[in-house]
């Protein structure tokens, strides 16, 4: 897991010599045949030369990937000079409280079934929000405890 962005990733899929890097936006980036490949047509293409040559469909070859719900990416717009320092206050409160948190971009607070994730666009005057969890009414639950708690912080800042 590392920070969003093409060159932050391909750095470190350099760094680490991984042979596959990607970001949920679906963004995959290759390291064998040309270094740091993020093109959609190419991915189609090596997935339809993994299918060729195990004879798995892609149902088959994705049988033991959870599933999961996932929310499309949530933009908030924050003022730039404060959306860093917001995230950092969301980061602590969590830590703080307790949560299993990863703040490598942002911060993403863990649960075992579930994921909430908040942090500051490296573009725009935004703020990113993603959620991910077994059901509905877990997504649901925690996307309230993590944006009740940001509304909190801004509402304060």
């Amino acid at each position: 897991m590392w920070k969003a962005g093409h060159s932050l990733i391909k750095a470190k899929m350099k760094e680490l010599k991984a042979e596959l890097g990607g970001e949920v936006s679906g963004h995959i980036f290759f390291k064998d045949r040309f270094f740091g490949f993020d093109d959609a047509l190419y991915a189609s293409l090596r997935l339809l030369e993994i299918m060729s040559s195990t004879g798995s469909s892609i149902t088959e070859l994705l049988k033991d990937v959870p599933k999961t719900i996932m929310t499309p990416e949530i933009r908030l717009e924050s003022d730039d000079n404060k959306k860093f320092e917001i995230v950092k206050k969301v980061t602590e409160y969590f830590k703080n409280a307790g949560y299993k948190v990863n703040d490598v971009d942002g911060v993403r607070v863990i649960f075992d079934d579930g994921f909430g994730l908040l942090r500051a666009s490296n573009t725009q005057p935004a703020l990113v929000q993603r959620y991910e969890a077994q059901s509905q009414e877990r997504l649901d639950e925690i996307m309230e405890l993590i944006q009740s708690k940001l509304k909190e912080i801004e509402d304060n800042s």
